[in-house]
């Protein structure tokens, strides 16, 4: 297939933390607001006067001082953003909002902050914390609520002076919904037999819209979907068609390493990808925008934090509905390295997809950097990618 324009683009936004679409959008007068979690409210990040940048801390080498901090037992994740605050990586934000997701994400926001990472020369950073509910209910939903208005919109009204009415809110939706059908858009076409975009590419477009300005990658996204709408796809077959799930996922060249294998990743079920992470939320006119939008977090949550066994039953059900409608062959089930909630929840995922579901499944741990691991992967999906093959043949499938 023929290159996509603005691919080089994407990949290049990708090779820092503070790529230069933050700091065009800072010098129109717009403030960052960081976070390092999918279980805080995008939309509330983003009112008129914001934006949000999820952080990440691409091309990771040596963690040594984060570890000397958090131990080596945290996950890599939590130490490598750690690491990448350490080295002022993040200064170019205005505040911090930290959901407790996992004790890890807080234990690395708590660093960072008695560190003094982040913040220099800006009299009115401030961080916050936030609770977010364990359990999808009408509690869970008060709470998010109130965790949302205390630590998000109250702290951005008072220090920033945003407006953060119901009008705003919906405003806010709205252009987080554009960014979504873009997105979901292009995806759309890694359901087709032959696909005209890579597993890589996708990821690549749809980690862009976390880590920075989503209003400044709108023109390039519409772009790329009337582009790939004529994009004449590879006349090749792939070995396999694989669905990747599980934990935080901004390293692209995880993806990459799959389909080197010949296999082509079709959906992705994890932190950092567009299932369900770019569902638009839909908006009613009877009730204020913040509660909708609180319910559509806790509600689409696939986090394993949510502890509710409707919940736990639901995110393998989704996982197997997802395979079916986007034709997989296999699952791969990944977490970071020491990442518990989703060590757990692999474990029990993987058997389940397997046994309950009939789906083959690789279930592996990685590093944060997968370029530290590339050789050991590669052979563990290869073999995988073997046996769903041999699968196929055994059912009378070419």
């Amino acid at each position: 297939m023929r290159d996509l324009k603005h691919l080089q683009t994407f990949e290049d936004l990708l090779q820092v933390a503070n790529n230069p679409l933050i700091g065009q959008a800072q010098s129109e007068g717009k403030i960052c607001v960081a976070y390092p979690c999918e279980n805080i409210p995008e939309p509330l990040l983003n009112l008129k006067g914001a934006f949000s940048v999820r952080l990440f801390a691409p091309n990771t080498g040596s963690t040594d001082i984060a570890t000397y901090y958090m131990t080596n037992l945290l996950c890599e994740t939590s130490r490598a953003l750690l690491e990448r605050a350490i080295e002022g990586g993040f200064n170019f934000a205005d505040c911090m909002i930290t959901p407790d997701g996992c004790t890890m994400v807080n234990r690395c926001a708590e660093n960072m902050q008695l560190l003094q990472t982040m913040g220099k020369g800006k009299e009115r950073f401030f961080w916050q914390y936030m609770e977010i509910p364990l359990k999808c209910d009408d509690n869970g939903l008060n709470l998010y609520v109130v965790q949302c208005k205390n630590h998000i919109l109250t702290p951005l009204q008072e220090a920033y002076g945003l407006d953060i009415s119901d009008a705003a809110i919906r405003q806010a939706v709205e252009e987080h919904n554009k960014v979504c059908r873009l997105i979901r858009a292009i995806g759309d076409f890694r359901k087709e037999e032959r696909p005209r975009i890579t597993g890589y590419e996708f990821h690549v477009l749809t980690l862009a819209t976390y880590v920075c300005p989503k209003y400044l990658l709108i023109d390039k996204l519409e772009e790329t979907l009337e582009e790939l709408k004529t994009r004449e796809p590879d006349n090749r077959k792939y070995r396999a068609r694989l669905l990747v799930v599980g934990s935080e996922l901004d390293d692209s060249g995880m993806i990459k390493l799959v389909e080197e294998t010949g296999a082509y990743v079709c959906a992705d079920r994890f932190c950092f990808g567009s299932l369900p992470g770019r569902d638009p939320i839909e908006l009613n006119d009877s009730e204020d925008a913040l509660t909708q939008v609180c319910r559509h977090y806790m509600v689409n949550c696939q986090c394993p934090r949510m502890m509710n066994m409707a919940k736990v039953y639901g995110r393998k059900a989704y996982v197997a509905d997802l395979a079916k409608e986007y034709k997989a062959d296999g699952i791969i089930y990944e977490q970071v390295k020491f990442c518990d909630p989703w060590a757990y929840e692999r474990t029990l995922g993987s058997v389940m997809l397997r046994e309950d579901y009939g789906y083959p499944v690789l279930s592996v741990d990685r590093p944060y950097n997968i370029g530290s691991s590339v050789g050991q992967m590669r052979t563990r999906v290869q073999a995988f990618i073997e046996s769903v093959e041999i699968k196929k043949l055994q059912r009378g499938e070419r």
